[in-house]
């Protein structure tokens, strides 16, 4: 595997590269508020199989972070950020691993080049309002008034025991799971001016 950054809107957009160019390409988009990190463990599973670019979206792991009134972080925006990605990167046929965010972004790439995709795996990901159930209340109370609601929804992303709980879930083995998943995701989402740009 390799760990590579492209400039894309002048913000460094991390990846990691894996497998022969020849294979098809398997293209993974990962949830939030992860990163391409959460596709470790699965990468050298496929990589005998699969060209593998699994990229950080912006804001996100590795890739650059710019200030919202330098960066619009809409679907749109990120679909349009990881579409130019795999310009410049000369990839025109790609299967799409999809999980939570990856759904959104995945989706308008798939409305925008039908003809590339060859296939979807789809996680945990929802493409409509409908699709999002009771624990999006407080982020929808969030985005309606982000200053009355602010703090309890950094509370529910922010902590510890919350980041690790998205990674293990209601696993009866919890014991392997690597914690450096949650650590390093919490260590994310902790970086300085990383708060002025969550949730």
């Amino acid at each position: 595997m390799t760990y590579n950054f492209k400039a894309i809107e002048g913000v460094q957009i991390f990846y990691r590269e894996a497998g022969d160019r020849t294979h098809p390409t398997l293209l993974l988009l990962h949830g939030f508020p992860s990163s391409s990190r959460m596709y470790d463990p699965l990468i050298p599973l496929l990589a005998d199989q699969y060209h593998i670019i699994a990229p950080d979206y912006p804001g996100f792991g590795h890739s650059g972070a710019p200030s919202p009134r330098e960066f619009a972080y809409t679907f749109d925006h990120i679909a349009a950020v990881i579409d130019e990605l795999t310009e410049q990167l000369s990839i025109t046929s790609y299967v799409l691993g999809m999980e939570d965010y990856g759904g959104p972004v995945g989706f308008r790439l798939a409305l925008k080049h039908p003809e590339r995709i060859k296939a979807m795996i789809v996680q945990n990901a929802v493409a409509h309002e409908e699709g999002l159930g009771p624990i999006w209340e407080p982020r929808k109370a969030f985005w309606a008034d982000r200053h009355a609601n602010e703090d309890r929804l950094r509370v529910n992303l922010l902590s510890l025991e919350t980041t690790r709980q998205r990674h293990i879930g209601t696993s009866p083995r919890p014991e392997r799971y690597n914690p450096d998943t949650w650590t390093d995701e919490l260590a994310f989402l902790s970086r300085p001016g990383q708060l002025s740009r969550s949730p």
